[in-house]
């Protein structure tokens, strides 16, 4: 059975926004040895359509990019969307019935998946379907925007906290 883990990027003041921090070598790194592990994502539109960015070559783009761009590229995704009418390569489109599917999901596959996207975490935990969560602290205050808690805060417990990189630590929680 696969464990269901919501991980992202996060500021001290707990907000998402990609455009406003960048990791450090060290911790894209990590980030491409995760994406390398997981038997898949469940993506939100939003999220999804933010990260349909890798799907494309760039030219300005190093080992580090074209490394995590093949392991997005070969990873399953499934996507969470009433209004996208087809979802990219290797990806499959959930439109209803979401619990159930996310379920079926974690039922049939080893590993790990993880989910990316506030409001489809918020109900993915709400459901009692997320079984892990990683923060990825960065040094920047935002002041607003998308939190990474997108509904009530679930009661949790820590289990771990690394530093990977420079700036970023990550804290793992699980529910309580």
């Amino acid at each position: 059975m696969a464990r269901l883990i919501y991980a992202l990027n996060m500021s001290l003041d707990g907000y998402v926004d990609h455009m406003a921090f960048a990791p450090d070598p060290v911790l894209f790194r990590h980030f491409i040895d995760d994406v390398r592990s997981l038997s898949g994502t469940v993506y939100g539109r939003r999220m999804y359509e933010v990260m349909r960015y890798w799907d494309e070559d760039h030219a300005e783009w190093g080992t580090a990019e074209r490394d995590y761009a093949v392991a997005w590229r070969n990873q399953p995704k499934w996507v969470v969307s009433r209004s996208l009418q087809s979802v990219g390569p290797n990806a499959t489109l959930f439109r209803d019935d979401v619990e159930a599917a996310i379920s079926g999901l974690k039922a049939q596959i080893e590993g790990d998946i993880e989910v990316s996207g506030p409001s489809l975490a918020a109900s993915l935990g709400a459901s009692g379907l997320v079984d892990e969560y990683r923060l990825y602290m960065h040094p920047v205050v935002l002041g607003s925007g998308t939190p990474f808690f997108a509904g009530p805060l679930p009661r949790l417990r820590l289990t771990a906290s690394d530093r990977i990189g420079e700036e970023a630590i990550r804290l793992t929680y699980v529910p309580a």
